[in-house]
This record gives C-alpha cells, sequence and structure tokens, in this order.
C-alpha cells in the first residue's frame, strides 16, 4: 500500500479526474454508478485512506456534535436526570458515527465565553442544549444559523427547535390521580420557573385542581427550584397548612420531601401522599431504597437523549426546513408512596 497516494493517482487509475474522486469519497449523488464503482475498486486495491481533514474542509462537517448543559458542574453530579440523558444522547452518536463533545462550566461567565466562541468559530456540526432558562447567555445561540436543538422547549423562543416531554400533560395526571384517591388539599414543590418545565409542571398542576371543582390555595405552592435543600425547607413550610398530598416536580425533589416528612414524625402516605415526576428510580435495585416507593410520573429520559440527536441530525441534512417540534409522552407509575397500593 503506498501512503502517498493521492487523490490524482487514484483518479488516473480510474480514468477519470481528480474531481470525480473527490465527489465519490464525499458520496456526491450525481455520480454514474459504472464510475462510482471503479472508483472504489481502485481505492479498494490501493488500500487509500483519504485524509479526514481535507474530507471535513470539502464537506463543511467536522462529524462533532456538541452538548451543553447550562448548569454548574456540582449540579450536573446531584441530579440522576443527567447521567441518563448523557447516556441516551452518547448512545445516539456512537451509532451514527458521530463524536460528542460535553461542554460543562464552573461559572457562568464560562458559559458566556462558551456561547461566545460557538458563535465565533465552526467547529461543530451542531448543538444541543439541555436544560435551558430563559436569561441564559446560550440563548443567543438559538437565533444564531447554527443547528442548535434544544431539550425542553423554549418558549421564548418559537423558532427554535426542541425535544421535550409533555410536563403539563404530565403534572395534570399526578394531580389528577391524586385527586381520585380522595385527597383535597394537594400541595405543589415547583421546579424552575424561569425554565418550561417548570412552569409547565406548575400549570398541570393547577389545571388539575381548576378542572376538578377545587380551590387554588397558593399556600400550598412552594418553590423547589429542583434543587434537593430547597424542596426539604419547601416541605417543611408547607406542613403548618395542612397538606394532605404533595405533586413535587422532580423525583430529586420528591426524596427530599420524603426526608422532610419523616424527619416532622409523618407517615406516607398515611398522613401525607407524595407524587413526584421523572421515575429517576426505575432501576430495580434502586427502588427498594426508597421508604416507600414513590409514585411518579415517567418521562422518557433516555429516549430524549436519543430523540435529540435523531433531530439534530435531520436539522443538519435539511436546515431550510420548518423548525422541529418533538413532545414525548409520559406514563403514570403507581406505587406505594400515594396511597393507591398497598
Amino acid at each position: 500500500m503506498d501512503g502517498k497516494l493521492t487523490l490524482e493517482k487514484i483518479g488516473s487509475l480510474a480514468g477519470v479526474s481528480r474531481a470525480t474522486v473527490s465527489r465519490v469519497i464525499n458520496n456526491h449523488p450525481n455520480i454514474r454508478k459504472d464510475v462510482r464503482q471503479r472508483v472504489l475498486q481502485v481505492i479498494a486495491e490501493t488500500g487509500y485512506q483519504p485524509n479526514q481533514a481535507a474530507r471535513s474542509l470539502a464537506s463543511k462537517r467536522t462529524g462533532l456534535l456538541g452538548l451543553v448543559i447550562p448548569r454548574l458542574i456540582q449540579a450536573l453530579f446531584t441530579d440522576l436526570y443527567y447521567p441518563r440523558l448523557i447516556q441516551g444522547i452518547s448512545q445516539a452518536c456512537n451509532e451514527s458515527g458521530h463524536t460528542l463533545a460535553l461542554f460543562i462550566f464552573h461559572t457562568d461567565e464560562e458559559e458566556q465565553q462558551l456561547a461566545a466562541q460557538v458563535l465565533r468559530q465552526g467547529f461543530l456540526d451542531g448543538l444541543i442544549i439541555a436544560g435551558m432558562h430563559f436569561s441564559d447567555p446560550l440563548n443567543q445561540l438559538l437565533l444564531s444559523e447554527k443547528p442548535v436543538l434544544v431539550i425542553g422547549e423554549p418558549l421564548a423562543y418559537p423558532q427554535a427547535s426542541f425535544v421535550d416531554a409533555d410536563n403539563r400533560l404530565g403534572a395534570y395526571t399526578a394531580v389528577a390521580h391524586l385527586i381520585s384517591l380522595g385527597h383535597q388539599r394537594i400541595a405543589t414543590i415547583t421546579g424552575r420557573l424561569d425554565m418550561a418545565a417548570g412552569q409547565q409542571r406548575r400549570q398541570g398542576y393547577l389545571d388539575a385542581l381548576t378542572e376538578h371543582g377545587l380551590p387554588i390555595d397558593e399556600q400550598l405552592i412552594v418553590a423547589g427550584d429542583f434543587e434537593q435543600e430547597k424542596a426539604y425547607q419547601g416541605t417543611l413550610d408547607l406542613l403548618p397548612h395542612q397538606p394532605d398530598a404533595i405533586f413535587v416536580a422532580s423525583d430529586s425533589m420528591a426524596l427530599s420531601t420524603l426526608r422532610a416528612l419523616a424527619d416532622a414524625g409523618l407517615q406516607v402516605p398515611k398522613d401525607v401522599a407524595v407524587v413526584g415526576y421523572d421515575d429517576l428510580m426505575a432501576e430495580e435495585t434502586a427502588v427498594p431504597l426508597i421508604n416507600p416507593p414513590l409514585t411518579t410520573i415517567r418521562q422518557p429520559i433516555h429516549r430524549m437523549g436519543v430523540q435529540a440527536v435523531q433531530t439534530l441530525l435531520d436539522i443538519i441534512k435539511n436546515p431550510h426546513t420548518p423548525p422541529r417540534r418533538v413532545i414525548l409522552p409520559t406514563e403514570l407509575i403507581i406505587r406505594q408512596s400515594c396511597g393507591a397500593v398497598q
């Protein structure tokens, strides 16, 4: 095998021009079948290896996808949502032959620097942004020409493509289930209200109360911001108002709610029923560690990661098409914490 083989030499051996060899290597559609086969046969016989950097320059593709998680690095490894999401994204990248670059931050300043860098440079074929909030510096990327896919609906950017679960309907289903069990004073611990997931899950809670004729009591609504410490304190703050059930907008926060109720001497579900959101504890090894096992809304986190990559690749391939809006279904998973299972 000759390591000095060039496109010109391959073209000479195949009886075609250098440009034709280049088009064959880059899978150009307008090549006669017999010409393509002849060029590929010469490549196979000579062992020619196309220069990947040159191919990237020619096709304007690098095979590199970026994943940005606009959260401080400490939060990334304390919320089980993100490892499962990253697993789905990386699996889809591997299956499609793409390389994944993960961007995480220690400070807000680092995030701002990345936004400017991505806008200025073209080393990524496309970008996935997970967990964006409304004032995030990365919002400016949604206005750029770079292919971008958001996980979580960007409410202020209708022109942006996104993949999400049906947050409002999921929350509605959770609260409606508690109402069907006879609960009347249903509280909620919300997620971040500067994120679509937080807003939509809160709205689903409100919709369920309204449609079932229950009053909305602002004293039964506290902010948890998807943070465990805030959820613990928020649970304690709710207790003077005597809720008989609590819908918690994430499983990570729901674990803190269970702990706070236990520390207050209350039994779940006898004294207070609890329903979470995510089904992060679905693994057989995790469920027995939670007492009682948590009723929750299952969102397809791994599938969202896979779908995000597939949708982004379609955007890269077909850039001049309408925004993609993919909303995946959720499912109520009934366990002991709501009182429906003994």
